[in-house]
């Protein structure tokens, strides 16, 4: 068994109002997030399929709001709401927000993978 806090998870995206931090824990990686207000990670995206991250989150929002876009609409989350997201999603900050999400390591690897070009 093993916990984390923010500061023991390594940053993994960093600049442009983005902190995203993940750490592999067993087949799951946890990802510490932080969006400042007006952040659109949809253009990121762009060169996945349907230009939507493929990988499904369940998590935490510790403060803010975000929109989560999909190709069905967009839905907002805010703080002391859990959530799941499926594939096909494009998140954009509302507020300065910050979450916590778990996912399935492979796919996450590969979103990160793709964003950092």
């Amino acid at each position: 068994m093993e916990s984390v806090t923010r500061e023991d998870v390594p940053m993994a995206i960093e600049g442009d109002g983005v902190e995203f931090r993940t750490k592999e824990v067993g087949q799951m990686s946890v990802a510490w997030v932080r969006l400042s207000a007006g952040v659109d990670l949809r253009p990121a995206l762009t060169g996945l399929p349907g230009d939507l991250c493929q990988c499904p989150h369940w998590g935490y929002m510790l403060s803010g709001k975000l929109r989560m876009h999909t190709g069905d609409g967009a839905e907002d989350y805010e703080a002391g709401e859990a959530f799941y997201w499926a594939p096909g999603h494009g998140p954009e900050a509302i507020e300065d927000c910050e979450y916590i999400d778990f996912s399935p390591t492979a796919e996450i690897k590969a979103v990160i993978d793709h964003i950092k070009g």
